[in-house]
């Protein structure tokens, strides 16, 4: 089974489809009941948890052969960042706890740089999620892009 985080936006969504039309179970971490009828109603199991809560994160990603996970965008934060610390500290307890066997993480490309940055959160997501015991994956997209062109 596969806990994806961030399933109600489009990067989250598009795995979990994905996901589900290679037959892979798929566990919706969703922070309100309601946006995760549209993934039961997919075939996908719904777990409500909040990205605060470390130890409801960890139990509802309990037993995940893998977690898709990012941190939600954050365009005006606070000197320091402590609103994406206190994410990835709670996200580093729940990943902790839940045992997965591995973890696939949406970071961006740029998350390398140390200097004053927009991209900071995920520089500090990367150190973090090093130390944890399952292997991890960062993806550092350059750029998402919508529609293909050739339907433009």
């Amino acid at each position: 089974m596969f806990s994806i985080i961030g399933i109600t936006g489009r990067v989250g969504g598009g795995a979990a489809s994905r996901l589900l039309g290679l037959g892979k179970q798929v566990r919706a971490v969703v922070r309100d009941e309601a946006k995760g009828h549209v993934w039961a109603s997919k075939g996908a199991s719904v777990a409500v948890a909040d990205m605060t809560d470390g130890d409801g994160l960890g139990r509802a990603m309990a037993g995940s052969e893998g977690v898709f996970v990012m941190l939600p965008p954050l365009f005006d934060p606070s000197p320091g960042f402590p609103e994406a610390k206190g994410l990835i500290d709670s996200l580093s307890v729940a990943l902790r706890q839940s045992e997965a066997k591995r973890i696939v993480a949406l970071s961006t490309i740029g998350a390398h740089v140390t200097r004053p940055n927009l991209l900071n959160g995920l520089h500090m997501m990367e150190e973090s999620f090093r130390q944890l015991p399952m292997p991890v994956t960062f993806l550092r997209p350059g750029w998402f892009h919508g529609e293909p062109c050739w339907r433009c």
